[in-house]
């Protein structure tokens, strides 16, 4: 009876499997939306204000990284939690491919934010006369929680990997 219900437990991890494939499409999506916004640009690239285009650059360098992140967390996350990925060595392989444990995913989705945060933080300074100095100080604490948190996180990870 236990041996059964292990099994079946264990193959429940490909309930993530699905998961993990609805974040391609995610993918998808902010793809679609990088182009969109890349199109709109194109038509009025000579009327536009520079501090507008750099706004806009912000934000597209915003989908990269999240579009990164996405991959991260979905090649990561599949080998880690259901599978390995095999796929011969080659030019197509990334190298970080089955080298990334969760923990070590956990610090590159905590940096990653880090980073998504300070572009939207950096945009935000860029339009700071439309801003009221209030809400530019909730984003500069969010930034510094996300900041501390990830610093957090890694000092954690890196004592507990020197523990073992």
């Amino acid at each position: 009876m236990e041996k059964q219900l292990e099994k079946v437990l264990y193959a429940t991890r490909w309930l993530l499997a699905p998961i993990y494939l609805g974040l391609s499409l995610v993918l998808v999506a902010l793809s679609i939306k990088f182009f969109q916004e890349l199109f709109h640009l194109m038509p009025h690239i000579f009327a536009t204000k520079e501090t507008d285009l750099i706004l806009v650059t912000l934000s597209l360098i915003d989908m990269v990284l999240v579009g990164g992140l996405l991959i991260m967390v979905m090649f990561s996350g599949y080998e880690n939690f259901v599978s390995k990925i095999d796929i011969e060595e080659g030019n197509e392989k990334l190298g970080w491919l089955g080298k990334v444990d969760s923990g070590t995913l956990k610090n590159k989705v905590a940096a990653s934010i880090v980073a998504i945060s300070s572009i939207h933080l950096l945009k935000v300074f860029m339009n700071a006369d439309n801003i009221e100095s209030e809400k530019m100080l909730w984003y500069v604490i969010i930034h510094l929680t996300f900041v501390v948190s990830a610093f957090a996180m890694g000092y954690l990870d890196k004592i507990t990997r020197h523990s073992h």
